[in-house]
């Protein structure tokens, strides 16, 4: 699983994105049978190309066959039906009232698509997290330029052969490379830009964007923090938190990163998390078909760096030829040890323990703004305190991850773990902007409205309140 080069022809970034650009503006791509006809197309090729991504997802992250299907393929034709099945809907004019100073008149909103969009996707889910935007891209109207990371090199190269077997490139063009490459794509210019990655990375599309004043979406990262008050389901807590953590040997952006617990509980909840990780994948994680790797040795090295920095509850075996991490309970973790300051991305949890709710609170306001929080708690009006007072991108309550889950659920970060949102609806909103119309008549013309004005300020400020209330 050792990343390997990817090999691309030389390409001319501004003609191919030039030819998208006169392809959208032949209108070839915004008549609603023509969407859907693309969304139907694209999902047959994901079902008939299974087999091939479930090879590449091995290839490259050693992901299990069930978890690479349920995560990856059911989450894009998940998404890709909801479209089908509300995107006239979604194209339908808004109908709005018009202001009374025009009386007679009738407003409407049309969501219109941007133009050519370019889309930047990571390798953690490297099909799932480049396919769904594109759903939005393509039910939205647009044109796109789409760039898997080479970092899954094999899934890489069967999403190129997907696309290129599905779309022409004027439509939908899957360019592959290094960093080289996506840094001479964000050289051209695109009517939106669609990035899923680091904080870090995610800066520099934005300075890249800001050139041409494109708006940007970003997906990012974040440390997203678990915490398990004394009233929790301590039992459920664990097997959830700990599920979410493994899935993709932890190389989930909306992962749980670390957990706070109240501290009466807190030897409960470790022997609750070992009992979760010994149920899901025996004695032996290594041995389990349910267990992934990770992507490559720079990421392994990184990880493996943060096992010194706490005491090993459960876990803690590395096996460098196979890229395998164990699953991993760190304890007894400084705030200021390096993995408590870096999102993890790995099979690695630390888990702290607090006195008061305070305390965790007072901590979690010192933090970058996550993707998400994830509370286990009874206690109602806590959970209400957590919305109210800690920013993120989402909440979730006595579960982790399922908030990504819910196509009537916009998905995104605030701060360092993004802007924008999607999936469902929100993805076609993503890649759309509000475009407004104002019919008017000229059957009434009042004499108000143009100079010379014969009333005074205070006759005229009892008019303006009426005819500029809506």
């Amino acid at each position: 699983m050792e990343m390997t080069s990817l090999t691309t022809t030389q390409i001319d970034y501004a003609a191919l994105v030039q030819r998208q650009r006169d392809y959208f503006a032949t209108g070839a791509t915004l008549p609603a049978e023509a969407r859907l006809g693309h969304l139907q197309r694209l999902r047959q090729a994901v079902v008939q190309w299974e087999t091939p991504i479930l090879a590449a997802l091995k290839s490259d992250l050693g992901k299990p066959e069930i978890e690479a299907y349920s995560s990856e393929i059911a989450m894009v034709l998940s998404e890709i039906d909801y479209a089908i099945r509300h995107l006239r809907k979604w194209m339908r004019p808004r109908a709005c009232a018009g202001p009374w100073m025009s009386w007679p008149s009738r407003g409407s909103v049309t969501r219109q698509p941007f133009g050519v969009a370019l889309i930047l996707s990571p390798w953690n889910y490297p099909v799932q997290l480049l396919l769904s935007p594109l759903v939005g891209a393509i039910a939205a109207g647009n044109c796109a330029v789409v760039k898997p990371s080479e970092v899954a090199p094999a899934t890489a190269t069967v999403m190129r052969e997907l696309i290129q077997s599905t779309f022409g490139r004027e439509h939908v063009a899957c360019v592959l490379g290094d960093k080289s490459v996506a840094e001479a794509l964000l050289g051209e210019r695109y009517d939106t830009i669609f990035y899923t990655g680091s904080t870090g990375v995610g800066r520099k599309v934005m300075a890249a964007a800001a050139r041409h004043l494109t708006p940007v979406t970003l997906e990012l990262g974040g440390k997203c923090p678990c915490i398990v008050t004394a009233d929790a389901r301590l039992d459920v807590a664990a097997r959830r938190i700990i599920w979410g953590k493994m899935i993709n040997a932890g190389q989930t952006c909306v992962a749980p990163d670390f957990v706070w617990v109240e501290r009466s509980v807190c030897d409960a909840f470790l022997q609750a998390c070992r009992k979760a990780i010994r149920a899901f994948y025996g004695a032996d994680p290594r041995q389990s078909p349910d267990f992934g790797r990770i992507v490559n040795r720079a990421h392994f090295d990184r990880i493996t760096a943060y096992l010194s920095q706490g005491v090993r509850c459960v876990g803690g075996e590395c096996d460098p030829e196979q890229l395998y991490i164990a699953p991993t309970v760190l304890t007894d973790v400084a705030l200021t040890a390096k993995v408590m300051q870096e999102e993890i991305f790995g099979p690695v949890l630390p888990v702290l323990s607090f006195d008061g709710i305070d305390q965790a609170f007072s901590q979690l306001k010192e933090m970058p703004s996550p993707l998400a929080i994830y509370l286990f708690s009874s206690d109602r009006a806590l959970a209400r305190r957590v919305m109210d007072e800690l920013p993120a991108g989402g909440v979730c309550v006595n579960d982790v991850m399922m908030q990504m889950l819910g196509k009537q659920l916009p998905f995104g970060g605030v701060g360092d773990s993004g802007m924008g949102r999607y999936h469902g609806r929100d993805s076609f909103e993503c890649f759309t902007y509000a475009k407004t119309l104002l019919r008017c008549s000229t059957a009434l013309d009042t004499a108000l409205r143009y100079p010379p004005l014969r009333i005074g300020l205070g006759t005229f400020r009892r008019f303006a309140g009426v005819l500029l209330r809506r």
